[in-house]
């Protein structure tokens, strides 16, 4: 089995991290994980990017912890790849299959509605999967999870959050026939829990992730192992 991490921040980008981007990577080759993806809160959300930067250099910033985590990842032989978790309204989605230069190429996404960002993301080829929908805070506009025909898939076991949430979550997604994933939501390397999806192959690429995660091959990490 090929253990893949869906969920994972890095410091300083994410400003609710406290880990290094080696110090994330280095931490789960030690687990045992084949391969991470990278997903910062993107600058709509809770990140340490200055809101006044132009667009290319918000970017720069925002792109620096992936950067930081492939170099190091490369160096341990653990696999990284590139993801964001967007913000709307407190509303999180974890992107996938998307590259720096559709960051680039398009200022203002930050700006975007969940209709919108969701046709913009399907339509170049990308991925979304709703993070901790049923998650509960002050800043979060609505507790509930947005259209299912918004996202590719759901995640229903996310580490951080209680157990309650979590099965709300798998309630939706079977009511619904979502394919599900797991994630760790990784923001320091002292866990005591690790989570994502178990691959029967190694990913050649994210869209080896996704695809297994689409077609409900990928098996969810829980605390009591791959099920």
């Amino acid at each position: 089995m090929y253990l893949y991490e869906t969920h994972m921040h890095t410091f300083p980008v994410s400003a609710c991290a406290s880990s290094l981007p080696g110090e994330q990577v280095r931490a789960y080759r030690q687990r045992g994980y084949a391969g991470v993806i990278v997903t910062d809160h993107f600058v709509n959300g809770n990140s340490a990017c200055p809101r006044g930067l132009p667009w290319e250099r918000k970017m720069k910033f925002f792109l620096s912890g992936y950067e930081e985590t492939k170099i190091a990842g490369d160096a341990c032989g653990i696999d990284v790849f590139l993801g964001w978790e967007f913000n709307v309204g407190g509303a999180e989605f974890l992107t996938y299959g998307l590259d720096a230069g559709f960051l680039y190429a398009h200022p203002g996404l930050d700006a975007l509605t969940v209709e919108q960002y969701s046709a913009l993301v399907r339509s170049h080829g990308g991925f979304l999967a709703q993070a901790h929908p049923y998650r509960v805070g002050w800043w979060i506009e609505s507790t509930q999870p947005v259209e299912p025909d918004l996202i590719d898939a759901i995640e229903v076991y996310n580490a951080s959050m209680p157990d309650e949430i979590n099965a709300q979550a798998i309630d939706f997604a079977r009511l619904r026939d979502l394919p599900m994933q797991a994630g760790s939501d990784a923001h320091h390397t002292n866990l005591a829990f690790t989570s994502g999806i178990a691959l029967s192959k190694k990913a050649e690429s994210i869209f080896d992730i996704i695809e297994a995660i689409k077609t409900k091959q990928a098996k969810l990490i829980l605390k009591d192992g791959p099920i």
